[in-house]
């Protein structure tokens, strides 16, 4: 029963949520504006739903700084948790365009100003490319699955190159994020969020600028390897549960979203 009673909170925020990013994203070019309000929904998910972040290496990048965030990927909330975990940036999607026609979630994901691409036509990856660089022009970090779908048992998959190529492409810094545990608070395929704990280690960026496209499988091999080492728990141990000052803890508190 409580869990009805907190899944109907869920829905009640959503909806005027996604009719008011909706009406903002109409005169937002980049969808700064709307992604505030996307902070506020994430942090009522994750606060109602009992889950807690702690990130480990906040300090390693620089707020105003624009990455490619290179993230696994093995739950629905990961995007929650990672709006939630890089706070102080605005980030944006590389996602598929059929997620467009979800209810609400569709009409927020439009009016943020995401990067859409339709996996049928090949010359919508070449837009995506061109949309993307606009974003990080003005300011906007982007974050991509690189395993193009959620991991079903937690092992990381093989990665595709997509958010390499845009990195070398645009001479942007790239940053690897592990997730560790999301998996168990909302496994694929379920729709109960579980109360729980996730872990979030964000890796030193790493400088592509004069890289040659040849570089490419490189670059990618040394991404998925740094990651898969964090899945297996050594950069995990380091993260401390600590007071709400200190930069390497994030909490599902109102100071989360409003930045």
């Amino acid at each position: 029963m409580f869990y009805i009673l907190k899944l109907a909170l869920i829905v009640v925020i959503t909806v005027p949520a996604a009719i008011l990013a909706t009406l903002v994203g109409l005169c937002d070019p980049h969808g700064k504006l709307v992604y505030r309000i996307g902070r506020f929904w994430t942090w009522t998910i994750l606060k109602l739903g009992g889950v807690s972040l702690r990130v480990l290496g906040l300090d390693q990048i620089d707020p105003r700084q624009p990455y490619v965030f290179i993230a696994n990927h093995q739950s629905n909330i990961d995007i929650p948790v990672l709006i939630q975990s890089l706070i102080a940036h605005q980030l944006r999607w590389v996602a598929k365009k059929e997620l467009l026609w979800i209810p609400f979630f569709g009409w927020a994901l439009w009016a943020s100003k995401h990067i859409l691409v339709d996996r049928a036509d090949p010359r919508s990856a070449i837009k995506s490319l061109k949309t993307a660089r606009e974003r990080i022009r003005a300011g906007i970090s982007i974050v991509v699955f690189p395993e193009g779908t959620r991991s079903r048992n937690g092992t990381l998959l093989r990665f595709k190159k997509g958010g390499m190529l845009l990195a070398l492409q645009t001479g942007t810094p790239i940053v690897p994020i592990t997730i560790n545990g999301s998996r168990k608070v909302l496994p694929a395929g379920a729709w109960r969020l579980l109360p729980g704990t996730i872990d979030v280690i964000i890796d030193r960026p790493v400088a592509v600028k004069g890289l040659r496209p040849g570089k490419l499988r490189e670059l990618s091999t040394q991404i998925r390897e740094t990651i898969e080492k964090n899945l297996q728990g050594p950069a995990a141990a380091e993260i401390q549960t600590v007071g709400a000052n200190n930069p390497v803890v994030v909490k599902t508190s109102t100071e989360n979203w409003s930045v």
